[in-house]
């Protein structure tokens, strides 16, 4: 799907779903051969409220959403202005002249220390389940890849799991291990409760890694949008809302499924077929953004006007988290090194080996400090 008006459709129609123990037929029940050897299986096996329909999601979305109301995001603030400050910091003692790579050094680990401060992971499991991760979202993994990746992980997220039943805390694994262990609640699973620690770990930090590295991206090969902003004529939200909309953080997220036949437009989506919602097309429909949607306009009538952190019941529940980043991260960084540049050229940055997340393997920048 890479219609605007269409996704939207979709996104809130109740014949639209995303559990394929449900509503995908060649899924098999997760018991045939796809299952077997499809190297993208994970992403439609898991367990958790990305993949959940109907009343699941709603008791599943439940259990976190209260991690990520207003109130407590708001409350992270001073926590995510003093990891901002520690890394700019870090980055400030590079040698002058040598490069950084400002995605690896700056975006990935303030994305990193957030979520796992949020959902209490140890600093010694740390490193290891994030480049576990990480190997999640390389969607040109091989088979033999995957299933590696798919046994360390489990090892990984058992052991998690184990050390936050010996020794909770006041974070949000904690409290998904005490629904899971509360008999007499509608909690999780085991199933559920792995999966949806691991949903929290994955999608907790690479939607703000993407938005951090592509927004970054942008201000630098557009230097007059930032002058806009330097200027006073727009504001670091309009850049932040530019940078959703014209590079999606996730580039298509699979899959859904058709619960029945569904008319759309000129073209039947038959019961059990798979879609997939491409947001990087969406954010730049020329139906909504105008014959330049493909340029990158802090100043955009219609940059507020898009569906990069979803739609409908599935809209990421970690939005507001991944704004609050981005909105102290930026003007951070742009004000202590005023002066920051890319160390390449825009053609010899390689993209991430994802059709999955949306941004740069390493973006180098050279700094300029005030």
């Amino acid at each position: 799907m890479t219609d605007d008006a269409l996704a939207r459709s979709l996104l809130t129609d109740d014949r639209v779903s995303k559990d394929a123990y449900l509503h995908w037929p060649a899924w098999e029940n997760g018991e045939g051969e796809l299952a077997r050897s499809w190297p993208l299986a994970s992403w439609v096996a898991e367990r958790s409220m990305i993949n959940a329909y109907g009343g699941d999601h709603r008791r599943l979305r439940k259990l976190v959403a209260k991690a990520f109301t207003a109130r407590r995001t708001a409350a992270l603030r001073p926590t995510v202005q003093t990891l901002v400050a520690d890394l700019l910091d870090d980055i400030a003692a590079t040698t002058p002249g040598h490069p950084v790579d400002i995605r690896g050094d700056f975006a990935y680990p303030l994305a990193i220390r957030v979520i796992c401060e949020l959902l209490g992971i140890p600093h010694d499991m740390r490193a290891d389940l994030f480049r576990v991760v990480a190997d999640m979202f390389r969607t040109s993994a091989t088979l033999e890849e995957v299933q590696a990746t798919g046994e360390e992980l489990h090892g990984l997220m058992t052991a998690l799991i184990a050390h936050k039943r010996r020794t909770p805390g006041d974070d949000l694994v904690s409290a998904l291990i005490a629904a899971r262990d509360d008999e007499e609640s509608a909690g999780l699973d085991e199933v559920e409760l792995v999966d949806m620690v691991l949903l929290m770990i994955g999608a907790g930090h690479e939607t703000t890694v993407n938005l951090l590295d592509q927004a970054i991206h942008s201000l630098l090969t557009h230097p007059e949008q930032l002058r806009l902003i330097e200027n006073g004529d727009a504001s670091w939200d309009d850049a932040i809302d530019e940078a959703l909309r014209h590079e999606a953080p996730i580039a298509n997220l699979p899959m859904r499924f058709a619960v029945e036949d569904i008319e759309a437009g000129q073209v039947t989506i038959a019961k059990g077929d798979a879609l997939i919602i491409s947001y990087s097309a969406i954010g730049r429909d020329p139906a909504v953004h105008g014959a330049d949607a493909d340029a990158f306009d802090i100043s955009r009538p219609t940059r507020q006007d898009h569906i990069s952190f979803g739609y409908g019941v599935h809209r990421c529940v970690g939005a507001p988290l991944a704004r609050l980043e981005a909105s102290l991260a930026l003007p951070m960084l742009f004000a202590r090194f005023p002066g920051i540049s890319l160390a390449v050229t825009t053609d010899r940055l390689q993209p991430l080996e994802s059709f999955v997340s949306n941004g740069h393997r390493t973006l180098p920048v050279l700094l300029k400090q005030a």
